[in-house]
């Protein structure tokens, strides 16, 4: 992976902790939630603090995030906000927390200029310990607060507060003006600024999980159904009608049609089609003189064309009906007539624009493994996997590739392959105006997602 680490494909946006003042704060906060300390004086954490320098030195890539359900968070800065999330088994998750963040910047500013800030993503299940357990997930909620309990003890001052203001002999209880002083010393003046973060719950009705090797759950669409990355069967019985896995083309095809979730690519506005219908060409190509052994260092377009005219016995069944498409949009030649169980079906699609977007092309970035653009930008845990199994020479023009296609543009990129920038929508949080009083490399704390 030393190549991804270097052209910052991988841990790329991680922020650098250094500061032994952090440093030390870090560590009150992961011995409040994990009972560990780590020995690292300098590390770089992701939007939930994680630190994949920590989790190689706990040998538990999942310190944060115990049995994948519950994930914990650190934030000693509101700058994680832009990180990425390491080692997500929801898809959900980073939004969850990029949201908790941004919508309560200023509080956590505030919080984290003095002290870390713990907290979880919780929901009612501790453990999936199976496929079925996965449905008893319908919201997640989020509990912060520092380390010293700084929220906890501003929300009891409050009604300590109010309690001095609508009491009758309130000025003359010495106990209870004793404690209100005592409290606004470690909590500042909580009339004038406020020690509240808003309390967050988050439905969670469409969303992929790494569990139980991958599956994807759509139940807010007006056909409901699970796809699974692997055997359908290893998944027993699961509370949906309809389960699929990659290899049901046709059914999955058909669930996308009548949930209006995709479009094709050629038909989409403003982009254009021809061009990146030829770049998945070119991708396939590259897989195919890969495997012969060819050097790819440097590859250009011209490159892959002259290869693929070398390799041209060799190209798949997808590359041909990909070269079919482009020789009707390009050439005015002949309607290709490309099936759902076309090996170059799901290449031609592209999510359209609605909220569950992101997930969309996930599960298509994962239909269609050689375009590894896409897999890169939609869906990472599975471009990591699999790029760790290519020979070195597909390793070497992939990451070369994309530190010089995407890393330089990535918003126009995904702008011109997608139509958007950034996801669609971030989960949708049912908030509420109160104080959040409880706090329940490499690849998080008592419960996790």
């Amino acid at each position: 992976m030393h190549r991804l680490i270097e052209k910052g494909l991988m841990f790329g946006n991680l922020i650098r902790v250094d500061s032994p003042v952090l440093v030390e704060r870090y560590n009150r906060a992961l011995m409040h939630l994990t009972g560990k300390q780590t020995q690292q004086d300098v590390f770089h954490i992701d939007i939930s603090g994680y630190s994949p320098e920590i989790g190689d030195e706990f040998d538990d890539t999942l310190y944060l995030n115990h049995a994948g359900v519950n994930r914990q968070f650190i934030l000693l800065s509101t700058e994680q906000a832009r990180a990425p999330l390491l080692n997500a088994k929801f898809s959900t998750a980073r939004g969850i927390l990029k949201q908790f963040i941004t919508e309560n910047r200023a509080e956590l500013f505030a919080l984290t200029a003095r002290d870390a800030v713990a907290g979880e993503l919780v929901n009612s299940v501790y453990l999936a310990d199976s496929p079925a357990r996965l449905f008893d997930i319908r919201k997640v909620r989020i509990e912060a607060d520092t380390t010293t309990g700084t929220v906890a003890m501003a929300d009891k001052l409050g009604r300590l507060i109010d309690r001095f203001k609508t009491e009758q002999d309130a000025w003359f209880d010495d106990v209870l003006i004793a404690q209100m002083i005592g409290m606004a010393k470690q909590t500042g003046d909580v009339m004038r600024n406020p020690v509240r973060l808003q309390q967050m719950e988050f439905d969670q009705e469409n969303f992929w999980t790494d569990l139980f090797g991958g599956i994807y759950l759509f139940r807010g669409v007006e056909h409901p159904a699970a796809i699974s990355a692997k055997d359908k069967e290893d998944l027993g019985k699961l509370p949906i009608e309809f389960l699929f896995d990659l290899t049901d083309r046709s059914a999955i095809a058909k669930f996308l049609k009548l949930n209006d979730l995709v479009e094709p690519i050629i038909d989409a506005r403003g982009v254009d089609a021809a061009a990146i219908l030829q770049q998945k060409m070119d991708f396939i190509v590259m897989e195919v003189a890969a495997t012969m052994g060819e050097n790819l260092t440097g590859a250009t377009r011209r490159d892959l064309r002259r290869l693929g005219r070398q390799y041209a016995k060799l190209l798949p069944e997808a590359w041909q009906g990909l070269a079919a498409l482009v020789r009707w949009a390009e050439e005015d030649g002949p309607w290709p007539k490309i099936t759902s169980e076309h090996p170059a079906y799901f290449y031609t699609l592209r999510a359209k624009p609605h909220a569950d977007a992101d997930l969309v092309n996930m599960l298509l970035a994962e239909l269609t493994p050689l375009d590894i653009r896409q897999l890169f930008i939609c869906h990472k845990e599975v471009f990591y996997r699999a790029y760790a199994t290519w020979p070195d020479e597909k390793r070497a023009y992939v990451a070369d590739f994309l530190d010089r296609e995407y890393q330089v543009d990535k918003a126009g990129t995904r702008e011109a392959l997608y139509g958007h920038e950034a996801p669609m929508e971030e989960p949708r949080a049912n908030v509420q105006a109160d104080l959040i009083t409880r706090v329940g490399p490499w690849g998080a704390v008592g419960r996790r997602g």
